[in-house]
């Protein structure tokens, strides 16, 4: 499937625009928090009651809520892997990638050297033309690498050859809209032909997670759903029961890329987390130096994602192969950090 190239503009979103299958009634307010850096924008939808305990409640005897809240009899290798990780007192390394960026061989030989340095999950980015919740970094890679013809089939092939020789499970982040081209069915055939174990979709709605459920589960992936600091408790505990694999909490209000530190309202937000569910989780977004992924290790998380650090190593190397020397470098020392 090939996807246009476009140029990253800042986009100015009004309720409707958001989803359109949403419906906000009299008794429900619908609740924007949008955040822009530079020309990059990100929007993160959070939808409330009057009575929000019961409302979520309601959704999670949905037959969605059911089906993704079940206890699936195939082998959940992600969730796995946290669980193990945790009984041993370790923290999970899960490093981000854009695939294409440089090339794709590039991506396959960095996803290798990533697994030799004990990375424990990898999460691979399909590249898009409209990627909201990444940063300048993240967004300029997806730029460079739909620009030489990166498609979903060429990641899903690329996957096909390296999943095999790798220890680490593969996360896919792709955005909903190639998702909905291709048809969720398909999609997520397609993704498991491939090797992956898992997907991110960052800009799926909670209310919208049923549907794809429904197509992870037969395929045996296990969606990851994301919180951020603006959801409600109510609805974090929610979105945390639907959640496989581990739960994703985004550490700030903005786009990925890295921060000269982590916010000390991380440390809040996983204690709020963990108050509403056992499951492991992983914080994400502005985590780019050893003392970061320490620091919030420190503060509970289970799992620490770096990715605009890890793209940038790539993106501004002279050489494909220099690139992936400093990328190995840069993994060892961000494991070395970690307990």
């Amino acid at each position: 499937m090939a996807m246009a190239v476009a140029p990253v503009s800042t986009r100015v979103f009004t309720a409707p625009s958001v989803s359109p299958r949403a419906s906000v009634s009299s008794n429900r307010t619908l609740s924007l928090a949008f955040f822009s850096s530079s020309n990059h924008a990100s929007m993160q939808l959070s939808l409330m009651t009057k009575d929000s305990v019961s409302s979520w409640k309601s959704v999670a005897r949905s037959p969605q809520a059911a089906m993704a809240t079940s206890v699936s009899q195939s082998t959940h290798r992600i969730a796995d892997i946290m669980a193990t990780l945790k009984v041993q007192g370790k923290v999970a390394l899960i490093p981000y990638l854009t695939a294409g960026d440089p090339d794709l061989d590039t991506t396959a030989e960095a996803m290798r050297v990533l697994d030799s340095c004990g990375c424990d999950i990898i999460e691979l980015g399909v590249p898009y033309s409209d990627p909201l919740a990444d940063g300048p970094v993240i967004q300029a890679a997806a730029t460079r690498s739909l620009a030489q013809g990166t498609t979903l089939d060429k990641v899903l092939g690329m996957l096909k050859e390296v999943v095999p020789n790798l220890k680490a499970p593969v996360v896919l982040f792709a955005y909903y809209n190639p998702i909905l081209k291709r048809g969720p069915e398909a999609f997520m055939k397609a993704v498991k032909a491939a090797g992956a174990s898992g997907l991110v979709v960052p800009d799926l709605p909670l209310e919208e997670t049923g549907k794809l459920h429904k197509f992870t589960a037969v395929n045996d992936l296990e969606l990851i759903l994301l919180t951020t600091p603006t959801t409600p408790q109510s609805r974090a505990k929610v979105i945390a029961q639907a959640s496989e694999g581990f739960v994703y909490l985004v550490s700030l209000t903005g786009v990925t890329g890295a921060r000269e530190s982590v916010q000390s309202r991380v440390e809040n937000l996983l204690t709020d987390l963990k108050q509403v569910t056992t499951k492991s989780v992983a914080v994400g977004f502005g985590i780019s130096l050893p003392e970061h992924v320490s620091q919030v290790a420190k503060w509970g998380a289970d799992g620490v994602i770096v990715g605009s650090a890890m793209v940038k190593i790539l993106g501004e190397a002279a050489t494909p192969k220099e690139g992936l020397v400093s990328l190995g470098k840069f993994a060892r020392e961000l494991k070395a950090a970690l307990p």
